[in-house]
């Protein structure tokens, strides 16, 4: 790690390198909310912006990319599932339009990772244990961020502060670590661990660039730490957002109320989506397999993308959730991208002054 005054302080890590990116910070690809505006205003400021696919079709996929082109020349990402069906036409896209990073939310197989990297794309899966960062490093997957338990949305129960370094220790390649970093001192705290540098998602979420309602952003500047919780009650899996009348109802309701429930919420997001009962009945039986759901939480695992929208497009906080790291319950305000990342410096150059020096020997 090398810093940097001039113009602006700046610090020069392994990911920085790979990347081409200004900053060591890294916007998260969050379903519904990063979208054109707020990854080119990330890539403006000089750090990855991350542009969210899984909810797009192919063809608002490529719109996408080329609008954020149109706003920015610095280099972002286009964040994928390895698991859709239609993953190989996604990366056909990334390629034909240039695209500098992908980055992934389920490990990618060494073929995907391949065909990538032989098109010149910088490849960074998300992982959230030692075993899978060691997989897709052997993969040849050029980086990995690591997500520790307090990061939002679908999450494991390891802190941050004990996943970082054990991934550091395990993989020869450049790591960012994610989940509970919002601010400058904790960039320079995952730095010391051995990081490249940070990922944020409910940081950059509540910004004024992102397209997220304004009465939303005001139920998240109201949470306090304690209103961001984790429930399997929406899809059977560990999910951390803030605790909402919906998640109460969820986790309260037994099971002939939560099917009920369910079977209601599954008709107002068919009505929204356009899908078929046919199109959501496949897509549940495909998420219960192997898995030990009740027919509710397949009903709401196969919308869950929809429970999402319903809040981070419609504003509609009584029928969606709002997936959210820990530290929504630390962040007070909505500032602009560049202002985000410039503060994130600005302190962690502060921090670093701060630093006692030990007196050599």
């Amino acid at each position: 790690m090398t810093a940097s005054a001039g113009s602006g302080f700046t610090l020069s890590t392994p990911l920085t390198e790979l990347t081409g990116i200004r900053h060591p910070v890294v916007q998260t690809g969050m379903g519904w909310v990063a979208g054109p505006r707020l990854v080119s205003a990330t890539a403006e400021a000089g750090a990855l912006g991350v542009l969210a696919s899984a909810t797009m079709p192919l063809g608002q996929l490529r719109t996408a990319v080329k609008e954020v082109k149109s706003r920015t020349d610095r280099p972002f990402g286009v964040n994928l599932r390895a698991d859709a069906g239609d993953a190989r036409e996604r990366v056909r896209i990334i390629v034909d339009e240039g695209v500098k990073v992908a980055s992934f939310a389920l490990a990618p197989s060494r073929e995907l990772i391949a065909e990538l990297k032989d098109a010149g794309v910088v490849v960074i899966p998300s992982i959230g244990a030692r075993r899978h960062a060691e997989k897709v490093a052997a993969w040849g997957a050029d980086a990995v961020i690591v997500q520790g338990g307090e990061g939002g949305g679908h999450t494991g129960d390891v802190a941050t502060s004990v996943l970082l370094p054990q991934v550091v220790d395990a993989v020869d390649i450049p790591v960012v670590g994610a989940g509970g970093f919002h601010d400058g001192r904790g960039l320079v705290a995952a730095l010391a661990y051995g990081a490249a540098g940070v990922a944020m998602g409910t940081r950059f979420l509540l910004t004024s660039d992102s397209t997220v309602p304004d009465a939303v952003k005001a139920r998240y500047l109201a949470a306090s730490v304690r209103d961001v919780t984790v429930t399997r009650a929406v899809d059977g899996l560990p999910h951390r957002m803030l605790r909402s009348d919906l998640v109460d109802a969820l986790e309260g309701a037994g099971r002939t109320r939560a099917l009920y429930q369910a079977v209601r919420r599954a008709a107002r997001f068919r009505r929204l989506s356009g899908l078929s009962w046919a199109r959501m009945v496949r897509d549940g039986l495909a998420m219960k397999h192997g898995r030990d759901l009740s027919w509710s939480q397949v009903l709401l695992a196969a919308n869950t993308p929809m429970l999402l929208k319903a809040s981070m497009v419609e504003g509609r906080t009584d029928l969606g959730v709002m997936a959210s790291g820990q530290v929504a319950g630390l962040i007070e305000d909505l500032p602009s991208c560049a202002e985000l990342v410039a503060r994130v410096m600005r302190e962690a150059r502060e921090v670093l002054e701060a630093l006692p020096v030990p007196a050599p020997e």
